[in-house]
């Protein structure tokens, strides 16, 4: 038997045929894609999605229409490039895993659910940024209410404590 044949006959009976790892360009939100890694060459997983949610951005007075779909534009341009670099950091290319990267506009929980449930997602990985008291009280958890909601398997990644939150360019 080939060694394409064995790979083959393994990803038709892996558990995991997609793994949706959503990020938002933090830090804290790479902290999953060590997992993403793991799982995806251990369990021979064929697919790995990163998915990046651009929040909308409201109109806002003394500037036009025009000027706010420019910064949306320039927003999933700058998402866009920053997916293929986490991509490419992934480095999955050597183990017949085919990475995508997906850039959505929308508000995130509800737009990570609706990626998994069209997509055929088997499990969703991703980090929690570990907010609590009036942070969470107010602003909520996308990984709570992913975690909640979702029609598959979530796996949360709690951070590093020495992670900073910062956002990536």
């Amino acid at each position: 038997m080939s060694e394409f044949y064995i790979r083959e006959v393994i990803k038709e009976v892996a558990m995991y045929k997609k793994i949706l790892s959503p990020v938002d360009g933090s830090e804290l939100a790479e902290c999953s894609l060590e997992h993403v890694r793991e799982i995806a060459t251990g369990c021979h997983v064929p697919e790995v999605v990163l998915l990046m949610v651009i929040e909308p951005f409201p109109p806002t007075p003394g500037f036009s229409e025009e000027w706010r779909l420019k910064l949306e534009k320039d927003a999933e341009a700058e998402a866009e490039g920053y997916l293929t670099k986490l991509a490419d950091r992934l480095n999955l290319g050597s183990e017949d895993i085919t990475v995508q990267t997906v850039v959505v506009h929308g508000r995130p929980a509800g737009n990570i659910l609706k990626y998994a449930s069209g997509s055929k997602v088997d499990l969703i990985i991703m980090s929690t940024h570990g907010e609590s008291g009036v942070l969470h009280w107010v602003f909520g958890s996308v990984a709570e209410k992913v975690l909640s909601h979702s029609p598959v398997p979530v796996l949360i990644v709690s951070p590093p404590a020495r992670t900073t939150g910062q956002r990536h360019s």
